[in-house]
């Protein structure tokens, strides 16, 4: 027994970290101190063990009933605690700052339940515009309107309208700042990976370490400790209450390291007085040095040279410091810029001792507009040094500017931080059409639009609308990659593919309202110019120089299932007198879009697009030739296009510098087209044999020439998808299928072709055997002059002719009793209004008659733009790749931070009806939509690529997210506001 009780109070040491066994255990020790002796266990005075022995017992006993008392009360302050934590969906419908537009879902909760406050991340209030709503514990949901963000801490507060409340009435949860301590075990409750009231536990392991840095391109918290404990939390998480025991908030959940199960949270020291300030109606005032400090304890201070004398007198005023601030950064311009240094050991300041980031903000927002006089150490000798304090606010973007797509704010706090430069310049937030066009992209710092300084947003609004549409104007920028080499780029300024406003927040109402920009000055006509051609030493390139031109396309906006929107290439000019150039449609691959061609590689003049080859890889552009004066362009001149493997060939094009390109080369083969169905429904080509050359050159694209330099061939570049990846191969195009287009052209302003709307593969004829064939009929297909195969049918498209007709695995025999051995037969016999088709199905031949669809251009006239999404008709696409009917309105992409993002409005999805009224066109579905008022819920009938129905039930924001379309008319697009 007495062995048995020495080992169990050995290892009933680890039951100590209880409280209540620790407390007896203490007082037991004085009375029952124990020696071993004889094998026996007896006191040091002699007397029995029999209480230590009860003492231990209790020890080993209590903590199992204990810890399931722990666990109960757990529950008990859970529950307590849930009413006021909230799950918030909130919308970023613009890009700000250093925020891009979203969608998702955050954690929030209630510290005032009487005013509505809702205490939450700075990053989920959103430094710019932001659509929220909370969802309490039993799904209520109301609307957000924010109210205040920190401009450098990561807390903000949302105000919500408590008599929206019809059922939970919240209590607001007591912040406790002064509660967190080391050791201490917490709760974190929020909406952890979008579940809404996930619960995880910790230990707060560290509550002095210097803030987390999540990169160079985004926010930062700076200037306060940040507390960490193993809690695992994930997305969703941000803005979560940490809770102790008492049901009292200490922290606040902000962040995470990925690769481990890491969470920092934010301290309440900031947070409790501003929102001390908001209930008392009043400004939260913020003060900077424009300086960033790091908290190093005292080792490091010591090797950045701390005085002996100065750490002991710290030690001795503040004991339970463990070190000082250090300067890391200072704002070039700033106001302390010149005075402190990177290294400067901060230690008092207006008079105080400064041991930590807390007792520094407290002094710079009570001095704002101040000067302080700040006591440092710098290698080791003191320094004084007067600093004025700067108004945080002040420094902090508040207002947006929006044209062409892109959005742009004066320059913040944070990412001067972060580039190491002055607060000045205007910072794009969004590059959009105008910006990206010109490569210019997020993060960019503009200084100078057309020549002129431009220090602030409303230097650079004021020097834009001076500009005229479709300028073209210098921009003189520096890149976040590179900030110290200032770059300089052409932008041409759009008026009318975008809206173009000023927006500015408003405090009290938590809205940015916008101010339309007036319209720009029409654009300067252009003046012809006449250039001259290189004299080519290389016979093809003489030839071909002035019948070649290096094309230009930027998209405003993701239509047809193209995603990419930046295409450069080359085409061929096949009229001079009318100013028609042929091209392919990886090049200019829809009707919308900025087009400019580039003759002689000296002159560059707009274009548009006339017509796009609804079954082929091929669109024909205008341009005015008088814009080109007496340039010496010409029409190509076309050879033999009959090719084989091993004749010889030459590649002539435009490379991406705009160099013309000869490379001699030869035919490998010609054969067949496959590509991949298109995940988005782009364009794919089909029925069409193309020309693979040997060892092809990369990145040119132009023509397939002869010795003399006619052209034989396109050289052409094809889109295709690799799984969810866009690739492209360069690959030659017949003449035949060329000369057709052209003709066309030629012939009509408003061309069209006759189609099968089928889509065939080429079967050796011996296959065709197999499958049935007739002997008399594969006698006729033994010619010497054609390949010795048989078309078989591989896909019908919905609602064509032949839907319902032929079917997959029919063998094509003949139209109107003519054998069909290709592509280039099938192509000149589909172009009556009816075709008499021989088919081979189940190994006997039928005949079937059916009428050719007669098809325009491929080119799309309107779209939409509705709740965030871009709307069209429903592409060619969708029933020649996944036979589905063209009906409804298709949505080709949506923007996030838009209600569709929000709601998941799915790209490729075909809306079919609203609130139950049937929508098979753009017309239909607007007058379906109209009316629906802010907030109103909206049902979507919805159909998948793959016939799948679904329901989607939104509300819209038309504040941010107005109605408008585009229309194409004579070949140009037009704007219109739609209400």
């Amino acid at each position: 027994m007495a062995d048995i009780f020495a080992m169990a109070f050995h290892s009933g040491r680890r039951l100590l970290r209880y409280p209540w066994c620790r407390d007896i255990a203490l007082w037991a020790k004085p009375r029952a101190g124990y020696v071993r002796t004889d094998s026996r266990i007896r006191g040091n005075d002699g007397r029995t063990l029999f209480f230590p022995l009860i003492v231990l017992a209790l020890c080993w006993s209590l903590p199992a009933a204990a810890q399931a008392a722990s666990k109960a009360d757990w529950a008990s302050v859970i529950q307590q605690a849930e009413p006021a934590i909230v799950s918030i969906e909130v919308d970023a419908p613009r890009a700000f700052d250093t925020e891009w537009n979203f969608s998702g879902e955050a954690t929030g909760f209630v510290v005032d339940a009487k005013r509505g406050i809702i205490l939450t991340n700075r990053h989920v209030v959103q430094p710019g515009p932001v659509v929220a709503s909370a969802v309490f514990q039993d799904h209520e949901e109301v609307e957000l309107t924010p109210l205040y963000r920190d401009p450098v801490h990561d807390f903000g507060f949302f105000h919500y309208d408590p008599s929206k409340l019809k059922y939970i009435h919240p209590h607001a949860l007591e912040l406790a700042p002064a509660e967190a301590r080391i050791g201490r075990e917490i709760r974190i409750i929020g909406n952890d990976a979008g579940e809404q009231l996930s619960i995880l536990a910790g230990t707060l392991a560290r509550i002095d370490r210097n803030a987390p840095y999540y990169g160079s391109s985004g926010y930062n918290d700076f200037n306060t400790f940040y507390f960490q404990a193993d809690s695992g939390t994930s997305g969703g998480s941000s803005g979560s209450p940490v809770i102790d025991s008492d049901g009292r908030v200490i922290a606040m959940n902000a962040g995470g390291e990925t690769n481990t199960s890491s969470s920092y949270f934010l301290p309440l020291d900031r947070i409790v007085p501003a929102l001390e300030r908001i209930q008392a109606g009043e400004r939260v005032p913020r003060g900077t040095l424009e300086t960033v400090f790091l908290h190093e304890n005292y080792n490091d201070l010591e090797l950045l040279g701390l005085d002996p004398a100065t750490a002991r007198a710290v030690r001795r005023e503040a004991p339970s410091a463990s070190g000082l601030l250090v300067v890391n950064d200072v704002i070039p311009g700033g106001p302390a810029a010149g005075k402190l240094r990177p290294g400067d050991i901060l230690v008092r300041a207006g008079g105080k001792l400064i041991v930590n980031f807390n007792t520094l903000s407290s002094l710079l927002d009570g001095s704002v507009g101040r000067t302080l006089k700040l006591d440092v150490e710098r290698g080791g000798k003191p320094l004084s040094v007067r600093v004025r304090v700067s108004d945080l606010h002040a420094i902090t973007p508040t207002s947006y500017l929006e044209f062409g797509g892109a959005v742009l704010n004066n320059l913040s706090y944070e990412m001067a931080r972060n580039l190491n430069k002055p607060i000045r310049g205007v910072f794009v937030a969004d590059p959009g059409f105008v910006f990206s066009t010109a490569g210019i992209a997020r993060g960019a710092v503009i200084t100078r639009l057309d020549g002129t300084p431009v220090a602030t947003l409303d230097e650079f609004q004021k020097r834009l609308e001076t500009l005229a549409h479709g300028a073209q104007v210098s921009v003189r920028y520096y890149d976040p990659e590179n900030p110290n080499e200032p770059q300089s780029a052409q932008i041409t300024l759009d008026g009318h593919w975008f809206p173009a406003e000023r927006c500015h927040s408003d405090s009290r109402s938590g809205q940015w309202p916008c101010t339309v920009l007036p319209p720009p000055r029409p654009a300067k006509a252009l003046k012809p110019v006449t250039v001259s051609y290189p004299d080519y030493r290389d016979t093809r390139k003489r030839a071909l120089a002035r019948s070649l031109v290096y094309i230009q396309f930027d998209m405003p906006y993701r239509i047809e299932g193209v995603q990419q929107t930046h295409y450069v290439g080359t085409g061929l000019v096949i009229d001079a007198q009318k100013g028609l150039v042929i091209v392919d449609r990886n090049t200019v691959p829809v009707s919308m879009g900025m087009l400019r061609l580039t003759f002689a590689g000296s002159v560059t003049i707009p274009a548009v697009v006339s017509y796009i080859d609804p079954l082929h890889n091929l669109a024909v552009l205008h341009y005015d030739p008088a814009l080109l004066g007496k340039t010496p362009v010409a029409a190509a001149h076309f050879g033999n296009g009959n090719l084989h493997a091993g004749d010889p060939v030459w590649v002539v094009g435009f490379n991406d510098n705009q160099t013309l390109i000869s490379q001699a080369t030869a035919v490998a083969n010609v054969e067949p087209l496959q590509l991949p169905l298109s995940v988005t429904l782009r364009f794919r080509d089909r029925n069409l044999d193309t020309i693979r050359v040997v060892n092809a050159p990369g990145m040119i694209e132009g023509v397939l020439a002869d010795k003399a330099g006619h052209v034989i061939a396109l050289w052409s570049s094809f889109a295709y998808q690799s799984g969810r990846d866009v690739q492209q191969t360069t690959l030659g195009v017949p003449l035949w299928v060329v000369r057709a287009t052209i003709a066309r052209v030629e012939k009509s302003e408003h061309p069209t072709v006759r189609s099968l709307e089928t889509e065939f593969w080429p079967l050796p004829l011996a296959d065709a055997r197999d499958r049935g064939l007739p002997a008399d009929w594969a006698s006729r297909f033994e010619t010497d002059d054609r390949p010795r195969q048989v078309l078989s049918i591989t896909r019908v498209t919905a609602g064509g002719p032949a839907d319902g007709k032929l079917r997959n695995g029919d063998l094509l025999l003949a139209i109107d009793g003519q054998p069909v051995h290709d592509f280039e037969q099938l192509a000149a016999l589909s172009q009556r209004d009816t075709a008499a088709l021989t088919v081979l199905r189940d190994r006997k031949v039928i005949h079937v008659k059916l009428a050719t669809a007669r098809l325009g251009s491929g080119a799309l006239n309107r779209v939409v733009i509705w709740g965030g999404t871009i709307l069209q008709r429903p592409p060619a696409a969708l029933a020649a790749q996944r036979h589905q009917p063209r009906s409804g309105v298709w949505v080709a992409y949506f923007n996030y931070g838009s209600p569709a993002s929000r709601y998941g409005l799915t790209p490729g999805d075909r809306i079919v009806a609203v609130n139950g009224k049937p929508t098979p066109n753009l017309d239909a579905f607007l007058a379906a939509a109209n009316g629906i008022a802010k907030g109103e819920p909206i049902r979507l009938r919805t159909i998948d690529p793959n016939g799948r129905p679904s329901l989607v039930a939104m509300r819209l924001d038309p504040e941010y997210w107005p109605t408008y379309e585009l229309r194409r008319i004579d070949g140009h697009w037009v704007r219109r506001a739609l209400h």
